[in-house]
């Protein structure tokens, strides 16, 4: 995720970096260019046609439809911005669950070094695992040079977050069974552990539930309808000089399309997707200085 100064506007405008619309655009924007010139000269050098002609109409329609656009691109960033902002709440549970849950276990377990040391791996492995499989990786169970015998058990072709849960909280009651803490103190293992979980499936949601196909289809169909029919009614008004403005206009419209596309899935590894490794990394300290 890039972290920048929002205040420094000079920076942001004239800055390009290698993620920015404009490096992705250029190729369509220089198809567009083309297309729009080929249309200039063909209304008029070859068809001749006049500022009377019934093509002067053509504009009256793109300012109609320009609101109708508009809405539906508002809708559309906004909708995969929610998006993004609930994955990112998400993976803040994560960091103060992990937190809390460390803190707690560093009390109940205080004398009890092979529980402790236990919680110290698996507490920080559940985030590792839970972004390698919510970004469809092979999952790394070892977070150190340390042999892990308490891993052998995870089979990496099936849930690995729910196994890493399962196996936490059989250690919890393995602990309860054998006196070492109380039955309230499971009680609130329980619901810390349970966190983890809801915490992975609301992921889940955001990662295996994409914006409708039929709703992103005709946004796309609909700015491709809108661009291309440009050059047609502007010509007469503009000249040549319609080439550069049908250009700019798709570059705007592509763009809001483009930043949608990317922000809808924060668990990608985009410039603009959420740090998960930075987290779990920061996890891994938190946990690891609790206990």
């Amino acid at each position: 995720m890039l972290i920048y100064n929002p205040k420094n506007w000079f920076g942001t405008i004239f800055q390009f970096h290698k993620y920015d619309t404009v490096r992705k655009l250029t190729p369509l924007m220089c198809f567009m260019v083309v297309y729009s010139l080929v249309i200039a000269f063909w209304e008029i050098e070859y068809l001749h046609l006049s500022a009377n002609s019934w093509v002067k109409n053509i504009p009256v329609m793109h300012s109609l439809l320009g609101f109708a656009i508009s809405m539906l691109l508002v809708f559309r960033t906004n909708t995969a911005y929610d998006r993004w902002w609930e994955g990112r709440k998400l993976w803040g549970s994560l960091v103060n669950n992990s937190r809390n849950l460390a803190i707690k276990l560093s009390a109940m377990l205080e004398g009890d070094d092979d529980s402790r040391k236990f919680y110290r791996r698996m507490i920080p492995l559940y985030a590792s695992a839970l972004k390698d499989h919510l970004q469809s990786e092979t999952t790394r169970l070892m977070l150190d040079e340390q042999a892990h015998p308490e891993l052998a058990s995870i089979d990496t072709n099936k849930h690995v977050p729910n196994q890493i849960a399962s196996i936490m909280m059989q250690r919890a009651y393995l602990l309860y069974k054998h006196g070492k803490i109380t039955g309230d103190q499971l009680i609130v293992l329980n619901g810390e552990l349970s966190s983890f979980t809801d915490v992975c499936g609301a992921c889940e949601r955001i990662r295996n539930t994409p914006i409708p196909y039929s709703y992103s289809a005709f946004i796309k169909k609909f700015i491709f309808i809108y661009v291309m029919t440009l050059p047609f009614g502007y010509v007469f008004s503009l000249g040549y000089y319609v080439a550069p403005m049908v250009a700019f206009v798709f570059y705007v419209l592509a763009s809001l399309e483009l930043i949608a596309e990317e922000i809808e899935e924060p668990f990608g590894k985009d410039a603009n997707d959420l740090p998960m490794h930075k987290m779990a990394e920061n996890i891994q300290k938190n946990v690891n200085d609790l206990i």
